[in-house]
Parts: structure tokens; C-alpha cells; sequence
């Protein structure tokens, strides 16, 4: 009894509400359904679902009980319920429990425009989404400065690499005083399927209708071929060393054909992209002429401040050039870590291993808060 007294009064509860229950949404819900009660035992950690919201439905926690996880699917479906940011902001600040943060598992750009309303309330914000670390700098400096006066935390490991530990060993080297001097990766798990599957005389449409096919490109095709994905990790990178860049400042070079960039439809476009085949194969056998390989790749220089995503080629014998699938890639050369760099690599793609990211901030999140290591 003593015992279970303890465990009881060590407990910490933190009231979690997720906007956005698409594939990394789901995944996270399934994944906290399944170890949260081993949470609890282990560490005392209680993350209590006390709302989901999507773009037309929210169900909420009642009398202070969390939505049950193995149907809130269907509670969603049947929801009458107002659907709106500011209904889960008010119920979740309406909560006795006294920790409180809101997942963004959506891509939106309207959605992390609430974190700093959020934060300013005391609501912790934990997301993969990259909108607002690469959107307009002021936006970003002032959430960024309400977690530096201690208002709420803010965390974002699934902005760059999905799960991959990118963000947080950036942090660890800059803590401890290492200089960073380049970031240079193969960020995109759609465009790393690409280029390690591109091989002279397989045409580069066939190549991206692969990968449409296995669910790695968005529903167009084109957001992923444009670049910008890979653009808004750098800047996320660059502005994590103190850089001020802005997006429209990054030169990013876009693998859609101009005179296909306004087609009307996605499947117009995939229509049309054979006529364009032409131009990447001659990169590609240029670059295997010269023992090389051709990747995608965002880099950040330190010393000139320039943010890249290019195109470019690398000798078979460079690690960039030994991924397979959508793995990502990134090498960061620094003061400690020069002749070789420290490489990050892994699975760069895909709603379990992005959950996990999101996850793995959760639980972080909980040890500040006052949950044991």
C-alpha cells in the first residue's frame, strides 16, 4: 500500500493535445497507446491525451479522463464538437493537471502560428512541422525567445531527419562550445529515393512514379522535386548555429521543368515529366563518366553564411554516395569534428520513424518538467 502511495505521489501527469492525426499523428497516437503505461511504471511519466483535432472534428477528454486511445477514431468520426484550435486550447488550459503541451503533427502553415500564443500561456509545443523554424525570422526569434525566458518549451527534433537525432546533436555540439564550420546532407527521404535508384538509361519520370507509387512523394510530386523541403531543413540547421537567413535567400535549385510548374493537376504533370528525361540523364552519365554519383544535397557554410540545395556530384568512394531507399544523410564538419566529419545517418523518412522523433521530445520534455532519467 505504502508503495503504491509513492508511485501514486511521484507520478507526473502532463495533458497532451495533437492537431494534425494524419499518418504521423496516427502513428504517435498508436505509439503512446502502446508504451505510455510503461512509462508510467518506469519513470512515472502519465502523458494523458486530453484532445485530437483535425480539420473538421476534435474530441476532447471528459471530467478529466483522457481519450481513449484505441477508439478515438471512431469518436472523431462521430464528433459534433466545434472544431477549432482555440476549443482545444481552452479545454486543455481548463485541465487540473498543471503541465500542458500541444503536438503539431500537421504541415500547415496556419497552425504554428498559435505556438507563440501557446507558449505565452504556458502551453509546451513539441512538433515535426518545419514552417515555423524556417518561416519569417521575427516569428521564429520571438518563440525562440519566450523559451529562453522560460515561458514554455519548445521542441522540434522531427524537423530535420524525421527520428533522426540531427537537431538535438547540433544542440550538444554548440552547448559544449564546438564551432561549427559546414552542415551538408542528403535531407529529403523522397529525393535520397531518387537519386539512389537513378542510373543511366532509367528515365528520372520513371524513377519519380516509383516513388509516388510507394507513398514517398507527397500527393504532387512536385513539392518534393521543387527543393523547398530540403531548403527548410538548412535554413532550421542555420538558424540553429545563429544564423538570420531568410527562405528567399537560400539558392535552391528545382528538379520541376519549368514549363511544367503550372500544370494544372498532379497527374498532368507526372504526364508530362518523360519529355524532360533528357536532361538528367546527360547529368548522370556525365557524372558516371567521372566515377561519380549524383545527390540531392542542402549545405550551410558557416563562413560565408551561404545556405544551398543542390544538385551535385560525389566519387562513388563518399559516403553520400552509399544510401539506399529514402535514407538521409548529413555530416557535420565542425572544430571537434573536421577529418572525418560526425555523420548522422538513417531512416529519413516515414510516419513511425517521424513519431518517434515527436515521441522521444515528449518523453524529454516530461524529464524537464521534473520526471527521473
Amino acid at each position: 500500500m505504502a508503495g503504491a502511495l509513492r508511485r501514486a505521489m511521484e507520478t507526473l501527469p502532463v495533458a497532451v493535445g495533437l492537431v494534425g492525426p494524419g499518418a504521423v499523428g496516427r502513428a504517435l497516437l498508436e505509439q503512446l497507446r502502446v508504451e505510455t503505461p510503461n512509462l508510467r511504471e518506469k519513470y512515472g511519466i502519465d502523458l494523458q491525451v486530453q484532445g485530437i483535432l483535425n480539420s473538421q472534428q476534435v474530441i476532447l477528454g471528459k471530467e478529466g479522463q483522457p481519450i481513449d486511445l484505441e477508439t478515438y477514431g471512431e469518436q472523431l468520426l462521430h464528433s459534433s464538437a466545434d472544431a477549432s484550435l482555440g476549443v482545444l486550447t481552452q479545454h486543455l488550459r481548463s485541465c487540473s493537471v498543471e503541465h500542458k503541451v500541444i503536438i503539431d503533427c500537421t504541415a500547415s502553415s496556419y497552425v504554428p502560428q498559435f505556438y507563440r500564443r501557446w507558449m505565452e500561456q504556458g502551453i509546451h509545443v513539441v512538433t515535426p512541422n518545419k514552417k515555423l523554424n524556417s518561416g519569417p525570422l521575427a516569428e521564429y526569434l520571438a518563440v525562440k525567445q519566450l523559451q529562453r525566458q522560460g515561458k514554455a518549451h519548445y521542441m522540434y527534433e522531427g524537423t530535420v531527419g524525421a527520428g533522426l537525432p540531427v537537431i538535438s546533436t547540433l544542440k550538444q555540439l554548440l552547448d559544449t562550445g564546438d564551432e561549427v564550420q559546414r552542415i551538408e546532407g542528403v535531407f529529403s527521404g523522397t529525393l535520397s529515393y531518387v537519386f539512389n535508384t537513378l542510373e543511366p538509361g532509367k528515365p528520372f519520370s520513371e524513377v519519380v512514379w516509383g516513388a509516388r507509387r510507394r507513398g514517398y512523394t507527397e500527393p504532387d510530386p512536385r513539392e518534393d522535386l521543387s527543393g523547398m523541403d530540403v531548403t527548410r531543413k538548412v535554413i532550421n540547421l542555420a538558424r540553429e548555429c545563429g544564423n538570420k537567413i531568410e527562405l528567399a535567400a537560400v539558392d535552391t535549385e528545382s528538379l520541376v521543368p519549368e514549363p511544367l510548374k503550372n500544370s494544372p493537376s498532379p497527374q498532368e504533370f507526372m504526364d508530362s515529366l518523360h519529355q524532360f528525361d533528357g536532361d538528367m540523364e546527360a547529368r548522370l552519365r556525365e557524372a558516371e563518366e567521372h566515377g561519380e554519383v549524383l545527390r540531392y544535397v542542402g549545405s550551410y557554410d558557416a563562413e560565408s553564411g551561404v545556405c544551398q540545395a543542390h544538385v551535385r556530384r560525389f566519387p562513388k568512394s563518399h559516403p553520400f554516395a552509399h544510401l539506399s531507399g529514402t535514407e538521409n544523410i548529413i555530416a557535420f564538419t565542425t572544430l571537434r569534428y573536421s577529418n572525418p566529419p560526425l555523420i548522422v545517418r538513417g531512416p529519413g523518412a516515414g510516419p513511425a520513424v517521424t513519431a518517434a522523433g515527436v515521441f522521444g521530445d515528449l518523453i524529454t520534455l516530461a524529464r524537464y518538467l521534473g520526471a527521473p532519467s
